[in-house]
């Protein structure tokens, strides 16, 4: 006899565009396989402030890192309130990503701030967060996480693609997973389009406007990350050693947008050999960025709703902080390259 298990879960995320905190309540539901049903979602947007003091907390130190880490996790504790209040939802536990500062697996750093005992404390709810250390501290690169989601909530494709501050891939045979970062993707459109005064670059417009810059395209898709076998993953660290050089020449912003999107189209298509190809993340909606991906790619591209778009991260790390409380695996080592799968995750209660 199968007995139904149901929590009733806050997933939290915070990407590296620093468009703001993901929300979602998601109910999941454990019968012969893992099912969710996602009730409520909103993203909180950062204030200038906040994305100011987000984007640059990696210059500063240690101790006003741990007064970020303490304020930024009141922020997101005042905001799951208010998103309860609000919708007058039921929840058992909090599961937040966080924001990440830190990320140098390969001198086993990962931080990701948000305060968990802050956020227990203040919301009166049981709060896990912390997913990567224990991976990087096993060896591995702490990323990508997601593919534990992929695997248990979307069987059904052959690929999940989530273009967000970087791209990342899951790549499903049978039962087993393979899965890594691609290319930096928002992180890059996102820079250069502040540098025109624009957010983002909506649809790929600007970017549409330029012209393909077939030297800085080449030196893109020629740097060694592209050739090093998985596991691998991608930070800001890397984006500052690797991408940023190659775009400081005189080469017009419209044309490097242009050419970055080519160049996000090439290593992502290139990837999606055949089957089916669920597509998530801010970047599903340039649909210049699309057009790219699919024109490398063999693949018949799957673009959800917007709700699973924007928050199927999030979704998922609520799901990585049920597996944590019921101590299951939720970081496989054949995809971060750690010593062994873990539980990854701290709980804190109030």
């Amino acid at each position: 006899m199968n007995f139904e298990q149901k929590y009733h879960v806050i997933g939290i995320m915070s990407g590296t565009s620093l468009d703001g905190i993901d929300i979602v309540k998601c109910v999941f539901i454990k019968r012969n396989r893992w099912e969710f049903h996602i009730e409520k979602a909103y993203t909180s947007k950062y204030n200038m402030i906040w994305k100011k003091k987000l984007k640059n907390l990696h210059l500063k130190n240690n101790s006003e890192i741990q007064k970020v880490n303490i304020s930024y996790g009141e922020l997101i504790a005042k905001e799951i309130l208010n998103f309860i209040k609000k919708y007058k939802l039921y929840v058992d536990i909090i599961c937040s990503h966080g924001h990440t500062i830190l990320h140098e697996p390969h001198k086993k750093i990962t931080l990701q701030i948000g305060c968990g005992q802050t956020i227990a404390r203040i919301t009166k709810k049981k709060t896990i967060t912390d997913f990567r250390s224990l991976d990087v501290q096993l060896g591995g690169q702490g990323a990508p996480l997601v593919p534990m989601g992929d695997l248990l909530l979307f069987k059904e494709y052959k690929y999940c693609v989530n273009l967000g501050g970087f791209a990342n891939v899951s790549i499903k045979t049978k039962e087993t997973i393979k899965a890594y970062d691609i290319c930096p993707v928002n992180f890059i459109l996102n820079f250069l389009s502040n540098k025109l005064g624009k957010d983002c670059d909506l649809n790929g417009y600007l970017a549409k406007a330029g012209k393909l810059n077939t030297d800085l395209l080449q030196k893109l898709n020629n740097i060694p990350f592209y050739k090093q076998p998985s596991p691998k993953s991608l930070s800001r660290e890397w984006v500052e050693k690797n991408i940023f050089p190659l775009l400081k020449n005189t080469i017009p912003l419209k044309d490097c947008l242009h050419t970055f999107c080519e160049h996000i189209g090439f290593q992502v298509g290139s990837k999606l050999k055949n089957k089916e190809a669920l597509i998530t993340g801010g970047g599903t909606f340039n649909d210049f960025l699309i057009n790219k991906i699919r024109s490398h790619s063999k693949s018949k591209l799957i673009i959800p709703g917007n709700t699973i778009i924007n928050f199927k991260e999030a979704v998922i790390f609520g799901l990585l902080g049920v597996l944590k409380l019921r101590n299951e695996i939720n970081s496989l080592h054949i995809v971060t390259g750690a010593s062994q799968d873990s539980s990854g995750g701290k709980i804190y209660t109030y």
